[in-house]
């Protein structure tokens, strides 16, 4: 029955060819109007889960109750005084945007920390830098009193000039005078030059974490545009650059977060994604002229499948009301299968055509013989993308919704436009038959070696399998990402960071006793490194520290608080320094470090006298304004106070307690933050004893494996709903098996070669099995009712012509993907390839040797009468009369 109908639906459309196509025209101009009026992309990624799964649920939980900063900006600087400026300088420029900008987080510029800082130093390490700054009193109350390049260079002068006669004293002064020099020299050099002095006052190095300053931001974010937070990152450097931090404070700004590194992928999605579609047609047409050898059959194909994906295009988007990251693969697919239809009915028409002669009888035995398989494949694999509207996977949900229905229109397109398209291009006789004969000997040697070929396949597949136990799902979103964005890279770096706390888990407790009681258990697990609350603002040994704090404010505050002299001139500063310069001259004659060390200075210090003033500007910028920071700074720290839960300003504690009581615990990673499976262990540790943790790495632990159960749940379903309707349709259990194990074979083969080639299932590119579904449902069904009409020699036949070049042409439109930037769909280019190749191999190798000899064939049935089909007899009554 359905085959009468497709061949009375191509007879309706070659008859009425001009009136199928000007239908056609006019529903394409509605759908592209409809769709550009309506396309959209949802880039909340957020959004590609339901809401109502349990730890969605929890994750909005948390940040219904602490406050979130969706933006994190990254100020580096060569010193923490040069950090703190920036710091601060941007954090102010941000909350006076209120236009990009909803609301700005300093941590680290707040008065609180700035006082109480030496309190969170550990106890060896502040002791340490009490004793260094008592021993450096003198030399902090001559700065005090003169911060100038006069007064930096007297009180060093007279320093060097007190220690000379004290054993070893002069050779501790050779690290900071070695420090100056290294500024003096890149200052004469015309280098960017800078100094710390809280370095040289603590006496400890410095570690990367002093040279960054973090500013959270809560980004004002557009949702209608492609990157939603694309112009608070652009707010943020243009601030950097109106306040010269590069230039003035050498700081570099970095954006990072959620938001920027979201926009940065929908950035590289769009990077090159012209000439990629440019490359893939050109290719396709390529295939597509090996394939029909007629640029009338192309122009038809090309001219079908452009409105079919422009029909589906509307009702996708009428469905689903905006893609996703996932569903936009849809068009690359739709292009893909609805080329094989294509394909797969243009060739049958080319060998109808070569066998008959006449153009509209050619494309009704085509249809006669090409509709049903079509229409079962078509069937087939819309069942295969449906089976994930049930998932909880929402990204994939809405890609079967679209998916599903596009192939149905894909074929529909085939068996009315493009016919009609034939009909009316009317392209030349076929003067050779379709087939691969050079092929011949290859159904030759699977005739007699039938079981050996089976046999050797389901071996290899079989002795392989143990490689299925390293099939690897990473999780890790930031794989997914381009590295050198400069989002992502900023991302990187901080990863290592603790502060970042780029993948903490964060629990939410009833009240204060209970987050301590939490964290007290959690810290013990050996995946755990820390488990923080509100305590953590609580420095441990308090009295011990403020001991020594107050005996170092004792000797250091009638220093610090000397009225500082007059700014001094140009020519103060010149005699200081050449006054300076003659002292070290002296100094350079004693032996060791400190003789060589003096000898350095005094020649800069001679050549910086002689300098422009300008150049001694550009000294005292790098000298003197890190030495204010420095004063101001510890001037702050000597007033540290007892810190207590209710001293902590409301600012901070609202990250730790809410309102209403409820209290944060965040938790730690210990191990590589690169080793997934390592995070996978530390989230998985952490739920068995907290189930209702969230927090990033929750996020993502929770998401891959929502993702994993979804493809599980959906491969079964698409599996025994395409297995029912095969059956339903070829009413054979044999048949049906025989068109499913090649289907399996592919499906395991893919995913060992996925371990032999160290390529990670991931979020996308897991995408490539629904479309091993689709294509190697099609495939399989052409060739099962080719052997069902008897046909015998499939190697060499038409139909394997059509799959290899139909497979061909998809795995072109794909390949593109695997050269995008973006890693996500390059990985999902690069399996969607692989899957199409195992699919193809199982297709046109392994089934035919499956099916073995046909059974008795069948003459098919004669073509329903059309007016087609009449024409002959119509002529023979003529000449017969």
């Amino acid at each position: 029955m359905l085959r009468t109908v497709i061949i009375r639906i191509v007879d309706f459309s070659t008859r009425f060819a001009w009136a199928v196509i000007t239908a056609a025209a006019v529903l394409t101009a509605l759908c592209l109007f409809y769709a550009a009026r309506n396309f959209s992309v949802a880039t909340d990624v957020r959004s590609l889960f339901p809401t109502n799964l349990a730890w969605a649920q929890r994750a909005t939980q948390f940040t219904n109750t602490f406050p979130q900063y969706d933006m994190l900006v990254v100020v580096s600087a060569p010193t923490p005084e040069l950090a703190d400026a920036s710091g601060a300088k941007l954090a102010a420029a941000l909350s006076a945007d209120p236009a990009h900008i909803r609301a700005v987080r300093y941590p680290q510029g707040d008065t609180f920390l700035a006082r109480e800082g030496l309190l969170f130093l550990p106890l060896p390490q502040l002791v340490q830098s009490t004793d260094s700054m008592k021993n450096a009193t003198p030399l902090l109350g001559a700065l005090a009193h003169d911060p100038s390049l006069r007064g930096i260079f007297d009180a060093f002068s007279a320093e060097f000039a007190g220690s000379v006669n004290m054993p070893g004293a002069t050779a501790s002064l050779a690290a900071p005078v070695n420090a100056l020099s290294g500024t003096l020299t890149d200052v004469l050099a015309g280098r960017p030059a800078h100094f710390s002095w809280r370095n040289l006052l603590n006496g400890q190095s410095t570690n990367p974490g002093d040279l960054r300053r973090f500013i959270e931001v809560a980004p004002v974010l557009d949702f209608n545009a492609l990157q939603p937070g694309r112009a608070a990152t652009a707010a943020v450097y243009q601030a950097a650059k109106k306040l010269g931090l590069s230039r003035n404070e050498q700081a570099r700004v970095q954006v990072t977060g959620l938001v920027p590194m979201n926009d940065a992928q929908f950035a590289t999605l769009r990077q090159n994604a012209a000439l990629n579609a440019i490359v893939s047609i050109g290719a396709v047409l390529l295939i597509l002229w090996l394939a029909l050898r007629s640029g009338k059959i192309i122009a038809a194909v090309a001219i079908s499948v452009a409105c079919g994906l422009s029909w589906s295009a509307a009702l996708g988007l009428l469905l689903v009301k905006s893609l996703n990251l996932i569903s936009i693969a849809f068009f690359v697919l739709f292009v893909g299968l609805a080329v094989d239809f294509g394909i797969q009915f243009s060739v049958r028409y080319r060998a109808e055509r070569h066998e008959i002669g006449d153009l509209r009888r050619a494309l009704l035995s085509a249809a006669q013989k090409a509709g049903w398989p079509l229409a079962l494949a078509a069937a087939a694999t819309a069942l295969g993308f449906s089976a994930f509207l049930p998932t909880d996977y929402r990204g994939l949900s809405e890609l079967g919704r679209i998916a599903g229905p596009g192939m149905i229109i894909a074929f529909l397109a085939s068996i009315t436009l493009l016919p009609a398209l034939l009909r009316v291009f009317d392209p030349p006789g076929e003067p050779n038959p379709m087939g691969f004969a050079s092929l011949a000997p290859v159904d030759e040697f699977m005739r007699r070696r039938r079981f050996a070929v089976l046999f050797a396949t389901l071996g290899v597949v079989l002795l392989a399998s143990p490689l299925l136990l390293f099939l690897r799902f990473d999780f890790n979103t930031l794989h997914l990402m381009d590295p050198k964005s400069p989002p992502v890279a900023a991302f990187l770096e901080l990863r290592r960071d603790p502060a970042a706390a780029a993948n903490a888990v964060d629990v939410v407790a009833p009240n204060t006793q209970a987050a301590y009681a939490i964290a007290g258990r959690l810290a013990s697990l050996p995946e755990v490194s820390r488990a923080q609350t509100i305590a953590s603002l609580i420095p441990t040994d308090q009295q011990t520290k403020l001991r020594l704090i107050h005996e170092l404010a004792a000797k250091l505050r009638p220093a610090l608080d000397k009225r500082p002299r007059p700014t001094p001139t140009d020519a103060e500063n010149v005699a200081a320094l050449r006054s300076a310069g003659q002292l070290f001259v002296g100094a350079s004659a004693q032996a060791g470090a400190a003789g060589s060390a003096a000898k350095r200075l005094s020649a800069l210090l001679t050549r910086l006298a002689a300098a422009r003033p300008e150049i001694r500007e550009r000294a005292s910028q790098a000298l003197v304004m890190p030495l204010d920071i420095s004063l101001a700074g510890l001037r702050q720290a000597l007033r540290a106070r007892t810190v207590t839960i209710a001293r902590i300003p409301p600012d901070l504690k609202r990250n730790w307690l809410a309102p209403d009581g409820h209290a944060r615990v965040q938790i730690l990673p210990k191990g590589d933050p690169e080793d997934t499976a390592s995070l996978r262990k530390f989230v998985g540790a952490v739920l068995a004893h907290e189930p209702g943790a969230t927090g990033p790495a929750v996020v993502l632990y929770e998401a891959g494996n929502t993702i994993v159960r979804s493809f599980r749940i959906a491969g079964l379903f698409a599996v025994c709903a395409i297995a029912l309707l095969l059956l339903v349709s070829l009413r054979n259990i044999r048949d049906v098996l025989v068109t499913l194990i090649p289907l399996m074979l592919a499906a395991v083969l893919t995913m060992e070669l996925c371990v032999v080639f160290d390529i990670p299932l991931n979020f996308t590119n897991i995408i490539a099995f629904p479309l091993l579904l689709g294509v190697g449902v099609a495939f399989k069904i052409y060739y099962i009712m080719a052997w069902r009409r008897g046909r015998t020699a499939l190697v060499q036949s038409t139909l394997t012509r059509a799959v290899i070049f139909s497979a061909m042409t998809t795995a072109t439109a794909f390949g593109t993907l695997w050269l995008s930037r973006h890693p996500g769909t390059s990985s999902m280019g690069q399996l969607m390839s692989l899957a199409l190749v195992c699919t193809m191999l199982a297709a046109v190798l392994f089934q035919p040797a499956l099916m073995g000899p046909p059974r008795q064939a069948t003459r098919p049935k004669p073509l329903p009468k059309t007016a087609a089909t009449r024409e002959p007899e119509l002529v023979a009554m003529r000449s017969a009369s």
